[in-house]
């Protein structure tokens, strides 16, 4: 959320091409760390339109029904500065709206699958879906979506914070669990206590 700016009028005017927005709906998982109701992602390289055909096909390749367009929107976002630096690069999102059609973020699920799936092998979809992967599922708002809690390296460790709680896994029975640690057992008092001797 962080890449979601504010500009006035002429800035906006002066250094965008197109404009991404949409409103984050009510009770959605993103709706939780999202610092207002509504979000826009500016685009340089890309026109509105062609950042709306984007989202789709991502949404598309990457099809979560109730993941927000704001995490799409980061997709997008990524692909519009990787294009603004690369003429090439531009050029090729280009070739491949064309190849899409006017009317791709308009089509049916099932329309866009039949035309993506024709295009599987050009390399400006094989560049969306590498974007895709690796932008969307590392957006605070995917792990939000997805219950991930993110690494736990700088939170202290998986141990201490949450290891066993994965609520959509069954629960393993205790006989299956392997080797419980020592501190973990019941002291009792039939159990023999093994001292080490002191050494001078």
């Amino acid at each position: 959320m962080d890449q979601l700016v504010t500009l006035n009028r002429r800035e906006l005017l002066k250094t965008t091409s197109g404009l991404l927005t949409g409103c984050v709906v009510a009770g959605s998982p993103l709706a939780l760390i999202a610092p207002g109701r509504e979000w826009a992602v500016d685009l340089t390289a890309l026109t509105s339109s062609e950042g709306a055909a984007l989202v789709s096909m991502a949404r598309t390749i990457a099809p979560h029904d109730k993941l927000d367009d704001a995490a799409y929107a980061m997709v997008i976002k990524a692909i519009d500065g990787d294009a603004e630096k690369d003429e090439s690069n531009r050029k090729m999102l280009k070739e491949g709206l064309a190849a899409l059609g006017p009317e791709f973020a308009a089509s049916s699920e099932n329309d866009r699958v039949a035309a993506l799936k024709k295009m599987e092998s050009s390399a400006f979809f094989q560049a969306m879906r590498l974007k895709t992967v690796q932008v969307l599922y590392a957006t605070p708002m995917a792990y939000v979506y997805f219950g991930y809690q993110g690494e736990a390296f700088s939170k202290g460790g998986y141990l201490q914070r949450g290891f066993n709680d994965l609520r959509w896994l069954p629960e393993v029975p205790l006989e299956d669990g392997g080797p419980m640690p020592v501190s973990a057992l019941p002291e009792t008092s039939s159990a023999p206590r093994v001292t080490r001797p002191i050494m001078p």
